[in-house]
This record gives C-alpha cells, structure tokens and sequence, in this order.
C-alpha cells in the first residue's frame, strides 16, 4: 500500500512540474485526439465523481477531468503519444493507474472498472491527495483555456451544415476505430486493448477523410441552433444519433411507404388533391433515397436521390418544363436535392450553395419521416417543395439564420417568363421551445404564357415547445403546438390581389395549426390538426390527375381560369409509433372538404380504356379524345350531349393511411 501511494505522489509531483514548465509552451495540436469511456464498478455500476489525471510526459502535457453522474468521461485535444492514467476517488481501495497509447487523431474508448470498497488510505493522505488534485485542476483548467484559444486561432475553417436545426452527432457516438462499427457499452475495444498491451502491433490508420469527425464541446456555443436539442420541431428529423459518420462525407438514406384507404373507393384507384397519397387500397412506395453530405476544407456538397411515386408526382406538378428545348422533367426526375457550395468564416458562418435544395416554406418538410403528420394542410401541399437557383445562408448569431434566394421561380426547374423568383428566410430559434420561420417570395412570373402576371407570398410560422418533462419513465414527455398563415397574390396580367376593374381577384389566404403529444419516453405521439384554403383563381391548387392531367396541359374538367374560386378544409388525426429513432410507423385518418367537386369518386378519373393523350381536351364516352376544350363542341364531336365522358368528382373525402418510414 506504500508503495502505491509513493508512486501515486510521485506522479502527481511530476504532473505539477510538468504542468508548470508546459505553459510557456502550449501550441496547437493539429493532430490531437480524444479519449472517453465510462468507469464501473464491479457489478457493472456506473461511478460518478472519479478524477482522472491524464499525463503524457512525451508531451509534457497533463490534463484532469472528472467522471458525470452517468459515469462518462471525455477529454480532448491531447497530443498523440503514450499515456498514464490515474484514477481517483473516496471510496475507492485504491488509486488505480492505467496506461495507454494514442494515435494522432485517433479517437480512443477506454472503458475503466474500478473497486468501489474503501480505500484504506490513511485520512491525511487522501487530504493531501485531494488538496494536490485540485492544484492540478486549476493549473490544467488555464492550460485547456490557451489550448483552445490556440486551436481557434489555428483551426481549419468551419463548415456549418444546411440542415441546421438537424441533430449532432453525440460526442461518445464514434467508438470504433472502423466507421460504422458500433461500440458496446461496458465493453473495451480491440484497439484499445492493443494499444494498452506494451509491444502490441499499432493498427493501420485510416486516411483523414475517412476518421471519424472530432468531439466536439460538451455545450457548442458557436455552431448554429447547437445549443439545444430541436428534435421536436414539425418538419426537422428525429434522430439524435448518426450511424456512421466520417470528416469528409455524412450519409442519408430514407425509406416511405404507405397503404391508404378512400371511403369514395375509386375503381381506377387514383387519388387526387395530395402531394404525399396517390393510390387507393395500395401498397405503394413514397420514395426511396440514398445520398449524404459532404464537407472537406469548407467545400459542402449535397446530394439526394429520389425514387419511388415522389419521382413521378413533384415533376407533373411544375409547368415550366413546358417553356423552351430539353427535357428538364426527365432530367431532375430522380434528384431532390443536388447542390454545392462553399462556406466561409464570417460571424457563426455564410454558405453559398448552388443546385437543387428544399425550400422550407410551409413548415412541413418535403420528406415525411420529418413531419408530425402523413398529409399536411393545404397551406403546406400547395407551397413549393424545392427551388433550382443559387442561396445565401448567414449566421449573425447561434440562433438566427438569414437566407436569400435567387432561384429559377415557384417550384420550377425552368424560368417561365423574363423574370427569376426572388425570396428568402429568416430563422430565429431563442430557445430550445421556440421556433420562428419567417419566408416571402416575390417579383416572380409564374405563369406560362403570361409574362405580364407576376407573384408574391408570404409564408409565416411559429413552433412552441409548452411541456417538457423528459425525466418521466412513462406517460405524457412532451407538448407542442404549431401555427402557419400564408397570404399571396398575383397581378397583372388581367388579375389582381384585390379585384376590382383591373381584373378578377387572384389570391391565396390559408391557415393550419397542429398540437402535438409524445408519451412512453416519446415512443408514441398524438397529432391533431388542421386548417383552411381560400384560393380564388386556383393558381397554386393542386390539379387533379383526371386523364393524366398535369401543370402543363392543365383539364377542361377542373379549370384554372382568374376568378375560379376554390375554399377547402381538412382535418386530421395522428398516432405514431417510434421504437427506434430511425423508424417510424403511421396511423392516420384524414377528411377533407372542398366547395367545388374535387375529390376522386367510385367512378374515377380515367377514360375508358385508358389515358387517351389528350389530357387538354374533353373525351368521349368511349374514351377517346373530342379534340375540343369547350363543352359545346365536344357534344357535337362525341355524337350529342351524352357522349361526352366527365370524371367523378366530389366534395369530400375521408382516408385512412399506414405508412412506415426510415430514415438513417
């Protein structure tokens, strides 16, 4: 036992000196790595409150942290190079002394098991070891505080993602020294264990690129909306862990599927008036899409691919296709999201991206895995998805971001007329509970073949987080509510906002709003929620598929002219079950209403016999095309007043939809 505690004096003398002679000669380590892990006992318990004194006299470094309440430690920042770790603590038999070697870069998980009987150490010792430690402390404090003003002064530049608001990676998520291999809690890895055996083969490193990304601070104060955990918001993933992860590329890929069922049962299963159901009583695929993020050297890149029904709906529902040569449709069909950038150190960071990206108006996010429900409101439906152009993404602050756009237009791939869409976002988070996105669009013309008529909207939200007791085994963690309104217009052209003697009234004015509630440590929730549209002119409803309708040919069956009007409702309930932060499975029940026939009937919105090409014109009973966009002249090519075939549309409609969604 004298003999320990001489060596334990000894070292911690050392440390001291060393500590001492190093803080005239801190600098930087661009290759410094980490070591964490967690400290048992012997029955497997975790042991709070142990002080471990890290030195590497190679380095003439030393370094103390101590154990959380889980038992979890992490340091970083240290040198590569051989270490000894001493542990300590009241209680314990005795201090414990490890070794090690680290890597450059590496970042080592060691996991300590230590006896948690009494130490037997004389009480003046362990008051002189106490009192010797907290020296250590505050000397090791001081040395962490210039390293890190050091490193900052030093350090590569920063890349701040585009997804902000998405969850980090946890610090202690990156255990092994093989991405994508997981650690096993209370477990010591093979390549600690071989680092600790003296004489033991050193493995092979990996390239940089491929290492795992650096811990970064317990509390991140710099990175954008690092402050807390935003998880909860409509419209942001769930996942607060990423399964592998490297420096140079952070993969995504996602999985939606659903089976939906209409009280109207049309008989050629064809939905309309959505933009996430398409089929009655099928299993169909939402999408299916494999991509990632890319950071090196503050160079950013994304991709995302697109498959499944999403390939097929979002491009039919933009008519700028229609303008010019090349087919734009077929050539973004299976992207979401393709852009690149670069991203520069100015305040908490400005990215300049160019390509394909989502364009965050209407709360909801494009993919459904994010979104507290199935199928939004109309506000979120008839809003773009995506814009094609070029966007500034600033951050004064870690909770303001201030975006401008100059995109292509309205959830376009192609510019419709001589001007491009002008827009931008601002996002405010204060507070883990709080939320605030404000988007505006304007000086686009929208409208294919009308260059005189331009558009501007406004898209506004708020986000609450009102209760939050995530300590609670079980029953109710969490609730949140949300609130959308958007108001827009468009003029000249022969319309205008307001109506009057320049033209019919064209406009749109909606509202939706949801109350959400997570119980079972947020294993399951409860959404319920709804809202209205009041679209006079309906230039932003979504045109029902009646013979294969789309943005372009547009129907004589459901008209677009300036002064239609259309006033639509829904409501909707919600029941998810998550056992797993990357699965989500879906149980929802939706009505909708609308003023005007709208909905897929029992008698469908095909043709007999098929989709006849003609999408434009009226059909015959037999299903081919008349040739004429006019009622009138359509009964004389069909034979009469009854040869004219017409879709089945009606006012309302009630679904019931399962999906399951992935997202990793």
């Amino acid at each position: 036992m004298k003999t320990r505690a001489i060596r334990l004096f000894a070292a911690a003398f050392l440390a001291i000196s060393v500590l001492v002679l190093s803080q005239q000669a801190v600098r930087a380590q661009p290759a410094s790595g980490s070591l964490m892990g967690t400290i048992r006992d012997g029955s497997g318990a975790a042991i709070p409150g142990v002080k471990l004194l890290i030195a590497n006299a190679d380095a003439n470094t030393a370094r103390q942290i101590v154990s959380d309440a889980a038992g979890d430690y992490l340091i970083t920042g240290l040198a590569p190079g051989p270490y000894e770790v001493v542990a300590t603590r009241t209680g314990l038999s005795s201090p414990q002394v490890f070794t090690l070697t680290l890597n450059a870069g590496e970042q080592l998980r060691t996991d300590l098991k230590l006896d948690s009987t009494d130490s037997g150490l004389p009480p003046v010792v362990e008051q002189q070891l106490e009192a010797m430690q907290e020296q250590i402390s505050a000397m090791g404090k001081r040395i962490g505080q210039l390293e890190a003003a050091l490193e900052k002064k030093n350090a590569p530049d920063r890349v701040v993602v585009a997804n902000v608001g998405a969850p980090r990676a946890p610090l202690l998520a990156t255990t092994s020294k093989e991405p994508g291999v997981p650690f096993s809690s209370g477990a010591v890895t093979a390549a600690t264990e071989a680092a600790a055996e003296p004489g033991a083969p050193t493995a092979t490193p990996l390239p940089k690129a491929l290492e795992a990304p650096d811990a970064g601070p317990v509390t991140d104060s710099f990175t954008p909306f690092a402050f807390g955990d935003f998880t909860w918001l409509n419209g942001n993933p769930r996942n607060k862990d990423t399964v592998l992860d490297t420096k140079f590329f952070t993969p995504e890929i996602r999985f939606d599927t659903n089976y939906t069922e209409d009280t109207n049962q049309p008989k050629d299963h064809s939905l309309g008036g959505s933009t996430e159901t398409f089929r009655n009583g099928e299993v169909q695929i939402e999408q299916a899409s494999v991509g990632g993020d890319f950071h090196w050297q503050s160079v950013r890149g994304r991709i995302l691919t697109m498959f499944g029904m999403f390939a097929t709906t979002t491009p039919r529902n933009d008519a700028s296709t229609a303008v010019g040569q090349w087919d734009l449709r077929d050539s973004y069909r299976y992207v979401s999201e393709a852009w690149g950038g670069y991203h520069f150190n100015v305040n908490h960071g400005l990215n300049i991206d160019a390509g394909i990206f989502t364009s965050y108006i209407g709360l909801f996010s494009y993919y459904n895995y994010d979104n507290w429900t199935y199928q939004p409101s109309y506000v979120s439906s008839n809003t773009p998805w995506f814009f094609n152009g070029v966007r500034l993404q600033w951050f004064p602050t870690n909770k303001l971001k201030i975006e401008p756009w100059f995109v292509n237009g309205w959830q376009s791939y192609a510019k419709f007329n001589g001007h491009p869409g002008l827009g931008g976002q601002i996002l405010y988070r204060p507070h883990e509970w709080l939320s605030l996105v404000f988007n505006n669009y304007g000086l686009g013309t929208d409208t294919l073949g009308n260059p005189n008529r331009s558009r501007i909207h406004t898209d506004d939200s708020i986000q609450v987080r009102y209760y939050n007791k995530p300590e609670k085994v079980s029953g109710l963690d969490k609730m949140a509510f949300s609130f959308t309104g958007d108001l827009g217009c468009e003029y000249g052209g022969g319309v205008t906002c307001h109506g009057g003697a320049g033209g019919p009234k064209q406009a749109f004015l909606g509202w939706m709003a949801y109350n959400r509630w997570w119980f079972g440590e947020d294993r399951y929730a409860i959404t319920l929620g709804g809202g209205m549209l009041n679209n006079p002119g309906r230039y932003l409803t979504l045109l029902p598929p009646i013979n294969g309708a789309d943005a372009v040919s547009g129907s004589p069956y459901f008209t677009e002219n300036p002064g239609d009007k259309f006033h639509a409702y829904d409501l909707t309930t919600t029941f998810d079950w998550m056992p797993r932060q990357y699965v989500t499975w879906r149980f929802e029940t939706g009505y909708r209403h609308s003023d005007v026939p709208y909905w897929t009937g029992r008698g469908g919105v095909t043709p007999p016999g098929g989709n006849n090409g003609s999408p434009a014109d009226y059909a015959c009973s037999t299903g081919v095309s008349s040739g004429q966009t006019t009622l009138a002249a359509a009964q004389a090519a069909c034979g009469g007043p009854n040869g004219v075939w017409f879709p089945d549309l009606r006012r309302s409609q009630f679904v019931a939809t399962i999906a399951v969604m992935v997202k990793f």
